[in-house]
Order: structure tokens, then C-alpha cells, then sequence
């Protein structure tokens, strides 16, 4: 993708998720570019799973969860995964769980690495990176939560046990200086933690408003985090608290 069009999807993802609901020809007006322009990049976006086209409307994501947060911040969380990208190395394989930030971090990794194999509990990332042809991907089994599009339970607990990788790329839903980062659902949480189990170190990946949130079950705790990688806007007593426990922030410019 050249410069040019990221920025353009970029802004067009921003349109929208401000509008919710906004007709094509209204859209290409304010972005200043014509309707061919703009449906080669409505069609990209909605081939995966992104926004959708529909009667001359365009509106975010489709009707699924994972596909609206993608629409959501989308420029930051694609700062987010390419700084994840640069700490992965050709022919490696890496555990990538659930999450917006994750799923732009697979694309990337499979577009700017070569060999590399993903091994993941999601099938909304499997199915998000199918149509790269160099895309290596291993899928967990186990029980398939609809909503997350993830594998989850004692099956993908003994299918991650098999395998023993250097890097675990999570996502967050929240923050607590008491328990560590938080998710919204017991199992997945419980899954992220099986895995974390089989990898020498675990990265989070969150913007920095998850800071200012708390889930509803214990994710992570920051004893098992290596590696925090967020955005400038990180509260800074956030920051000074998790570089007190020995994690390391790397933080992105917005």
C-alpha cells in the first residue's frame, strides 16, 4: 500500500466512524477525491471485513464486534502493530491472541516478513490475513466464542502446550494497578494465560485509553509482561508504574 492510499483510508475510516452511516458520493466530497478513487478503497476495506458497502452508503464494519473496533482509532492501532512488527525477525514463529491491534499486527507481519508462522486462538485473524498467499497460519482448537471469533477452554489450553515460541503479541480490555491488565470475558482471559505460559515473553498492545479502564476478570499479571506498547497519550503515572515493576513502555507518536 503506498502512502498516499494509507492516508486516504485512514481518513475515510475516520469519516466514518465519526458518521456511523455516510452515502459514497458525500464521502468522495469530503475527501476530496473521485468516486473511482474511492471505491478501490472501499473495496479493500470491505473485502476485510472493515466497513460496508451497501445502496450507496458506506458504514463501519460489518455486524460482528471485531470488525467495528477495527474502525475504531484504526490509524493509531496500525502505529501500534508496526512497532509490534519490528521486534519480529524472518522464519520466526510467534503466538498473536485476539484483538484490533493484533489483527493489523498479523497483516503486517505476514506483508514485511518472510517465513514467519502465526499461531493463534482467533479465527477472525486467520480469516483477516486468508487471502495473503505467503499467510503461514496456525490455528488453536477448542470452544468458539461467536462474538471474539476465538478459541477458548482445555482444548486450546493442550493445543498451545505443544508449542514454545519467544513472543506472545495480547490485547487488552483494561487496567488495574491491583490485579494487572483486565479482560471482559473469564475464558478468553484464562486462554491468554495458557498461552502466555508457552512464550519467553508477553507484549501487550492497547491504546493508551485502555489505561483508564478496567475489565471485568484479571488478564495478565505484570509479572508476565515483558513489554508494553502503546500510544504518546499513555497517563503518565500509568507509565511510571508499570516501568516500576520492570516493563518496558515503547510508546508511539500520535
Amino acid at each position: 500500500m503506498t502512502g498516499k492510499q494509507s492516508e486516504r483510508q485512514k481518513q475515510m475510516l475516520d469519516i466514518i466512524a465519526s458518521e456511523k452511516r455516510v452515502e459514497v458520493a458525500r464521502l468522495a466530497d469530503l475527501m476530496g477525491v473521485s468516486r473511482v478513487t474511492l471505491r478501490k478503497d472501499l473495496d479493500r476495506l470491505e473485502e476485510k471485513g472493515i466497513l460496508r458497502h451497501e445502496k450507496g452508503q458506506v458504514f463501519p464494519g460489518s455486524s460482528d464486534d471485531m470488525n467495528n473496533r477495527l474502525t475504531y482509532h484504526y490509524e493509531t492501532k496500525r502505529r501500534i502493530a508496526q512497532a509490534a512488527c519490528g521486534m519480529v525477525q524472518d522464519g520466526e514463529a510467534v503466538m498473536i491472541e485476539s484483538g484490533s491491534c493484533c489483527a493489523i499486527l498479523a497483516e503486517d507481519i505476514v506483508l514485511n516478513r518472510r517465513d514467519t508462522r502465526i499461531i493463534t486462538n482467533s479465527a477472525f485473524i486467520a480469516a483477516y490475513i486468508r487471502k495473503l498467499p505467503q499467510a503461514k497460519i496456525l490455528l488453536l482448537g477448542g470452544d468458539y466464542q461467536n462474538d471474539a471469533q476465538v478459541m477458548v477452554g482445555p482444548i486450546a489450553r493442550q493445543c498451545a502446550q505443544g508449542f514454545t515460541v519467544d513472543k506472545l503479541f495480547v490485547g487488552t480490555d483494561g487496567f488495574s494497578e491491583k490485579t494487572g491488565f483486565t479482560g471482559k470475558d473469564h475464558l478468553r482471559s484464562e486462554t491468554v494465560r495458557d498461552m502466555a505460559r508457552q512464550a519467553a515473553r508477553v507484549i501487550v498492545l492497547t491504546e493508551s485509553e485502555k489505561f483508564l479502564k478496567q475489565g471485568l476478570v484479571p488478564l495478565l499479571p505484570f509479572s508476565g509482561i515483558s513489554q508494553v506498547i502503546t500510544d504518546s497519550a499513555i497517563p503518565p503515572e500509568k507509565e511510571r508504574f508499570l516501568s516500576g515493576r520492570g516493563i518496558d513502555v515503547l510508546k508511539i507518536p500520535l
